[in-house]
């Protein structure tokens, strides 16, 4: 059975400055937390309506009912378990390869899936905007489906990131070059912008390379595209060359 103070924890961990506070970070559903279980990451604590995950020792996993995992989901519709796992610390900037940058990415769909195509395409190192939303938010974690333990994720000031790069950096705008004419190297920085008002002005100044997707509708009355959906065809291309 689930105490008071295990609720009151995992709630807590809801937001982003109570698990900084306790370092700790949780994730719902049988295949991402088996995932998780796969990886480096220390499992703090099991909470289960199941008798499954036979692995686990029995002073890490606690047998619960349907209404007390409810209180603890951040899920409309919880599954069947939640665990609680320790935040690692964080890894040094692998400045090699492809890099991909997220200026000031808010909605926790777009990371999560973000991260799955980094994972896909073999993007191990993501840097990210200190406005970007925290990669152990709940709805981040679930989104990721367990790439978030495959790829290393740091968030710094970009603009002293970028500008101290020997590699060339390359940013999506509208009145960029064909993206599907360039010749795109294999090493580089590739800057993804917010959802709303995409790179912003400050980092933009720091971009040689402007690429664009361009629109084959007969009207040409799409705005942009989603964040995500952009980041697949450009890793895609950035792969394919």
């Amino acid at each position: 059975m689930v105490s008071k103070n295990q609720i009151k924890l995992i709630s807590s961990l809801h937001q982003k400055k109570h698990r900084i506070v306790n370092q700790l970070f949780f994730a719902e559903g049988v295949k991402v937390i088996r995932e998780l279980l796969q990886s480096n990451l220390e499992l703090e604590h099991l909470y289960t309506t199941l008798n499954d995950f036979d692995e686990i020792p029995v002073f890490k996993k606690t047998l619960i009912n349907d209404s007390d995992l409810k209180k603890l989901s951040a899920l409309a519709t919880p599954n069947s378990c939640l665990a609680v796992f320790k935040i690692p610390f964080e890894k040094k900037i692998s400045a090699s390869g492809l890099i991909l940058v997220l200026d000031n990415i808010r909605d926790p769909g777009n990371l999560g899936t973000i991260m799955r195509l980094c994972d896909w395409f073999g993007i191990h190192q993501l840097v990210c905007s200190k406005e970007t939303v925290d990669i152990y938010n709940p709805k981040v974690v679930q989104a990721t489906m367990g790439s978030i333990t495959r790829v290393n994720v740091n968030y710094v000031d970009l603009k002293a990131f970028v500008t101290q790069t020997k590699l060339p950096v390359f940013g999506t705008f509208m009145d960029g070059e064909n993206i599907y004419k360039s010749i795109l190297p294999q090493e580089g920085i590739i800057i993804m912008g917010n959802e709303a008002n995409g790179i912003s002005e400050e980092l933009e100044k720091c971009i040689s390379n402007r690429l664009t997707i361009p629109r084959f509708g007969a009207i040409q009355k799409t705005e942009s595209l989603n964040v995500a959906t952009a980041t697949a065809i450009v890793l895609s291309e950035f792969r394919r060359s």
